[in-house]
């Protein structure tokens, strides 16, 4: 696993877990992560990794509209 490090300003009071699991999230809604992979990376299991998704307003459901119209296409 690599290590990235973020440098913030000291004035921006940013919470390392909590910017990890954004961060985490982010890249799952974006389609970059899995929802394993993103969860892996938040530190915590699947379950409580979908549970916390509503909290950064990341929907577990991550199906893309062109997906959603080409399977209404083959009704």
């Amino acid at each position: 696993m690599s290590t990235i490090t973020l440098q913030v300003p000291e004035k921006i009071e940013l919470d390392a877990r909590d910017t990890i699991k954004f961060l985490a999230a982010k890249l799952y809604e974006s389609g970059r992560l899995s929802l394993g992979q993103a969860a892996e990376i938040a530190g915590l299991s699947k379950i409580a990794f979908a549970e916390i998704l509503c909290d950064y307003n990341v929907s577990l459901i991550n199906y893309p509209v062109s997906d959603i119209q080409q399977d209404a296409a083959r009704i």
